[in-house]
């Protein structure tokens, strides 16, 4: 899949940006980063701030973020918080957040997708929720929290402002120190729902494979920058006489790690392309859909198709961002480890950013679930699992 022109000026402006700032989470970047180029609100409509761009043009964001282990909370502000927004279908709640978060001026994350012990009741004052959530992205500093907690009627999805009474948070002593997390506890905590009580369930489920996918361009990114410092590397260190990257071994290595990292590029590249971009994209204009009144209704025999046909093919973004996790996950683990180790002695200290990329390929293969995980989950979507003994 090309880049479209736009795309490749953004990744060169991106890249020149993350490369003259420091790793991890400044307020005042995060604000430049919304100012002069617009990211938060790549993939935001118009309508609430944002610019109205795809998902592909975000993903080009999240792959160059990845690349230099920069962008603060892209993936739990921009991905997670905002599409919960987003397919929640509550506008309201989108106009009074989504805003802020295209401008800069808020960061948000989720808690209790696919884990944690949260539960909203509603009583006279109106919801309020008592649990807690381990291991929440960006979670000690967010401005806002929404949660899936469970509620009487199901699980629902509500929003929790910083400084809420019986909030607590505390930062977690994680492998990677670029991408914190914390445990978020709700003491008797005031909530406000978001959309429909019955659609929750849908919507962190949707919006889980969103993250995958944002992950596997983050993950290819980083793999891309191992293997470019690498190359860069064994072309200048030398060892008897001559580089060490013209060591037959070494040239192999190498080899193999670039077509690895083409299909993760490959395998990302398609997961972003499955996630929809704004509604007025997918539906087109509305003489488009319906058509003249004569085509809507096609002979009898064309409108029932053969039984193997009525189901449809398995969900697609659930299956290309299942897949991109086994991929993009194991290749950025493979690049991070040729990274120290090819690097020789320099590779193993403290002093030389190859452990940061390390640390966060190990984290990331256990973010969304492993492997091993998506592995199952790709079988179970494709109808495989009763042919495995």
């Amino acid at each position: 899949m090309r880049e479209s022109e736009e795309q490749t000026q953004l990744r060169g402006v991106l890249r020149d940006f993350f490369g003259a700032t420091p790793r991890g989470f400044d307020k005042a970047l995060w604000a430049r980063m919304a100012g002069e180029i617009g990211v938060q609100g790549l993939a935001i409509p118009e309508e609430y701030g944002g610019a109205g761009f795809s998902f592909a043009d975000l993903a080009v964001a999240l792959e160059e973020a990845g690349r230099a282990l920069a962008g603060g909370p892209l993936l739990s502000t921009v991905v997670l918080a905002g599409y919960t927004l987003l397919l929640s279908d509550d506008k309201a709640a989108c106009r009074q957040h989504l805003p802020a978060i295209a401008a800069g001026t808020r960061t948000a994350t989720v808690a209790g997708f696919g884990g944690g012990e949260l539960t909203a009741t509603r009583e006279a004052g109106g919801w309020f929720g008592d649990g807690h959530a381990d291991f929440v992205l960006d979670g000690a500093g967010a401005d806002l929290i929404l949660l899936a907690a469970r509620t009487g009627a199901g699980t629902g999805l509500f929003a929790c402002e910083a400084g809420a009474p019986g909030l607590a948070r505390q930062a977690r002593t994680v492998l990677d120190g670029t991408r914190p997390q914390a445990l978020v506890t709700l003491r008797h905590t005031p909530l406000t729902p978001i959309g429909e009580p019955g659609a929750a369930e849908a919507v962190v489920e949707r919006v889980l494979d969103i993250g995958r996918a944002a992950l596997a361009a983050e993950q290819a990114g980083g793999s891309a920058h191992a293997l470019d410092a690498t190359v860069s590397y064994v072309t200048q260190r030398h060892q008897f006489g001559r580089p060490i990257g013209s060591f037959q071994a070494v040239q192999h290595r190498l080899a193999d790690l670039l077509v690895e990292i083409e299909a993760a590029r490959s395998a990302a590249a398609y997961a972003a392309s499955c996630v929809a971009g704004p509604p007025e994209e997918v539906a087109g204009p509305p003489e488009e859909v319906a058509g003249p009144p004569e085509e809507v209704a096609p002979p009898p025999e064309e409108v029932a198709p053969p039984p193997e046909e009525v189901a449809g093919p398995p969900e697609e973004l659930a299956v290309a961002a299942a897949a991109a996790q086994v991929v993009c996950s194991e290749t950025f683990r493979r690049a991070a480890e040729e990274y120290v180790q090819l690097h020789g002695g320099i590779g193993f200290t403290w002093e030389h950013p190859a452990h940061l990329y390390l640390r966060r390929a190990r984290s990331a293969q256990v973010l969304f679930g492993t492997a091993d995980d998506h592995r199952a989950r790709l079988g179970a979507l494709l109808g495989l699992t009763e042919h495995i003994t």
